[in-house]
C-alpha cells in the first residue's frame, strides 16, 4: 500500500539513508477524537483503514524527568479491544520502527497481521515521545515535485540540520529510547495491564530489548522482528544494504526469465551509479503522481536510494531489474515511479529519529566501524551526513552499558527475512547471545518484517497464546512465495508464454 507523498525536507532526503525503516503501511489519522482534559483522558476515535470505534487517549509526562514541573507532552495511545476479552490483564504492544514511526498510524496494518491475537486479548499501541501525535518532532520542506529537480550535492547538511532544530518545540535531547521506555511503562499503568507481550519491529525491536532489560517483571513473552541488536549501532547498515543489492542480482541471476531478460544486470546498476556519482543526469520525464511533464535531476542519491527502499518490499523488489536495465538505457521512468513511492512511504519523524541515532548510535562507532562503514556507497554518506548532523543535535550518549546483550530468560521469537536489506540474519544471531529462552527463525522469501509477509504472524499469536517456544513449527517459513520477476513494465511473462511457465514452474 503506497502512501500519500506530503513534504520532504533537505534534511530528510539526506538522513533517509539510515533508515532501517518499519512496514510500509498507509499513514492513517484520528478522523475524530475527543478535546483533551486534564492530566490523563480516554476517549473514542476512529482511525484511517478501520471502521471501529477504538479506545484512545494520552496521558501526560514531564518532557524531562528530571524537571517534574517544566514542560509536560502527552503521549498519545490507541487501544484495540479484544474481540472476546479471556484475557483482560494482559495486552499485547506493538512498536513501531524507523526510528521514528507513529504506531498508530499502522493500527489497520497491525489489527490485520494480528488478527489472531486480537480475538482474545487487546492490542495496544503507543505513539512514542517525537513521532505521530506524541510532541512530534518533524522537518517539512520541499514537496514531492521539488525533490525531483533539487540536487542533494548542493545541500548545507548542518544548515538544514539548523533549520529544523530552530523550528522545533522541544528539548530534543529528551527523545532517547529511554526516556520513552519510561513513557510506555506509564501507560501500561494507567491502562493497568498487569502482563504485556511485547512486538518490536526494527528499531521496535531496540525497544522491545530494552523493556526485557528495565521491566521484565511486566513481560510475558517478545517477539522481535527485524532485529537490530543492542550490540549493534544501526549505522553499520551499510553492508546490510549491500548484501541486498548482492542478493538481488543473485536472485535475478538464478532465475531463467530474469536472467535471460537482464543478462547484465550487475554491471548496468553499477555503470549508473559510476555515471550518476560523476554528475548527474537532466531529463524530462512524466511526474509519476501527476503524469505531467517535468524536469528531473537525477543523482547517485535518488537512484541508489530509490533501489534501495524497493528492495524492502517484495512486490515493489520486482520490479527492480526492469528499472535498473531502462535506466541503464538512459530512461529513468522506471525508477521515478520506485522513487515515488518510498520517498516518504515510511513516514519517519526525522528530528526524532536525529534523536535516536545520535545518542544512541553515531557516539558509540569506533574507528574501526567508521572505516568499514567508509567502504561503501551508503556507509560513508551516512557516517558524512550524521557526522555534521550530529553536532547540531548535541545529543548526550547513552552510557556504555546500553549496547550490552540482553540477558533474559523471557520466551523470545527472533525473526528475520533471509533478504532483509537492513537487519540480517547475522544481527538476529547476535541478539540471541544472552537470551536462554529463545529461538531465531529466518524466513528465506522474506525481506523486511517477516510477520507481515509470511505465517510469522501465525507464530507470534501461538507464543502469545501459549506463553511458550514449545511447538513452535518453523516449517511454515519455508513455503516458497517468491514473486516473479517483472521482465517488463506491466507483466511477468516472456513472449512466447510458454517461456514463462519455466519461472512459475521454479517458484512454486
Amino acid at each position: 500500500m503506497a502512501d500519500t507523498i506530503t513534504t520532504t525536507s533537505p534534511l530528510k532526503l539526506l538522513m533517509s539513508m539510515i533508515m532501517t525503516g518499519f512496514l510500509v503501511m498507509s499513514h492513517s489519522v484520528f478522523a475524530k477524537q475527543d478535546s483533551k482534559i486534564g492530566e490523563s483522558r480516554a476517549s473514542h476515535c476512529y482511525v484511517d483503514g478501520l471502521s471501529e470505534h477504538l479506545d484512545c487517549g494520552f496521558i501526560t509526562v514531564p518532557e524531562d524527568r528530571a524537571k517534574p514541573n517544566g514542560k509536560q507532552i502527552d503521549i498519545h495511545y490507541v487501544v484495540l479491544p479484544a474481540i472476546k476479552n479471556s484475557a483482560h490483564s494482559e495486552a499485547f504492544l506493538a512498536i513501531a520502527g524507523g526510528p521514528g514511526q507513529s504506531a498508530i498510524d499502522n493500527a489497520a496494518g497491525f489489527s490485520r497481521m494480528f488478527s489472531k491475537i486480537r480475538q482474545k486479548r487487546d492490542i495496544l499501541l503507543i505513539d512514542q515521545r517525537g513521532t505521530g501525535r506524541s510532541n512530534v518532532l518533524n522537518c517539512e520542506g520541499e514537496g514531492f515535485e521539488g525533490a525531483l529537480s533539487i540536487n542533494e550535492a548542493d545541500f548545507d547538511v548542518a544548515k538544514e540540520t539548523q533549520a529544523c532544530l530552530d523550528k522545533l518545540d522541544a528539548d530534543v535531547t529528551q527523545y532517547g529510547s529511554l526516556s520513552a521506555l519510561e513513557d510506555f511503562e506509564a501507560v501500561r499503568q494507567h491502562l493497568g495491564y498487569q502482563k504485556l507481550h511485547l512486538y518490536g519491529i526494527s528499531y521496535g525491536t531496540r525497544m522491545a530489548q530494552l523493556y526485557m532489560r528495565q521491566y521484565p517483571q511486566v513481560l510475558s513473552t517478545v517477539t522481535i522482528d527485524g532485529v537490530v541488536p543492542m550490540q549493534q549501532s544501526v549505522l553499520a547498515i551499510g553492508n546490510a544494504i549491500n548484501r541486498g543489492f548482492e542478493l538481488l542480482i543473485q536472485d535475478c541471476d538464478e532465475n531463467k526469465l530474469c536472467g535471460a531478460q537482464f543478462p547484465h544486470l550487475e554491471e548496468d546498476l553499477y555503470k549508473v551509479d559510476a555515471e550518476l556519482a560523476l554528475q548527474p543526469a537532466i531529463r524530462q520525464v512524466n511526474d509519476p503522481l501527476t503524469g505531467e511533464s517535468t524536469r528531473l535531476t537525477m543523482t547517485r542519491s535518488k537512484f541508489m536510494g530509490a533501489i534501495r527502499m524497493a528492495l524492502y518490499m517484495p512486490n515493489v523488489r520486482a520490479l527492480l531489474p526492469h528499472a535498473i536495465s531502462e535506466a541503464a538505457k538512459g530512461n529513468f521512468q522506471p525508477i521515478m515511479g520506485l522513487y515515488a513511492l518510498t520517498i516518504d512511504s515510511t513516514g519517519i519523524a526525522m528530528g526524532m529519529h536525529a534523536s535516536i541515532v545520535c545518542g544512541e548510535d553515531w557516539q558509540r562507532l569506533t574507528q574501526a566501524e567508521r572505516d568499514a562503514a567508509n567502504q561503501t556507497y551508503f556507509g560513508q554518506e551516512m557516517i558524512t551526513n550524521f557526522e555534521k548532523s550530529c553536532a547540531i543535535w548535541n545529543m548526550p550518549a547513552v552510557d556504555p552499558s546500553f549496547s550490552a546483550p540482553i540477558s533474559s530468560d523471557i520466551p523470545t521469537l527472533a525473526l528475520s527475512g533471509q533478504i532483509d536489506p537492513a537487519t540480517p540474519p547475522s544481527w538476529g544471531e547476535l541478539a540471541m547471545e544472552k537470551l536462554t529462552n529463545a529461538k531465531h527463525f529466518i524466513a528465506p522469501y522474506a525481506t523486511h518484517g517477516v510477520a507481515n509477509q509470511s505465517c510469522g504472524n501465525d507464530l507470534i499469536a501461538q507464543l502469545v497464546d501459549s506463553g511458550s517456544l514449545e511447538g513452535l513449527d518453523k516449517s511454515c517459513l519455508d513455503k516458497d512465495v517468491r514473486r516473479n520477476f517483472y521482465l517488463n513494465a506491466s507483466t511477468v511473462e516472456a513472449i512466447p508464454s510458454t517461456e514463462a511457465a519455466v519461472q512459475g514452474a521454479s517458484n512454486d
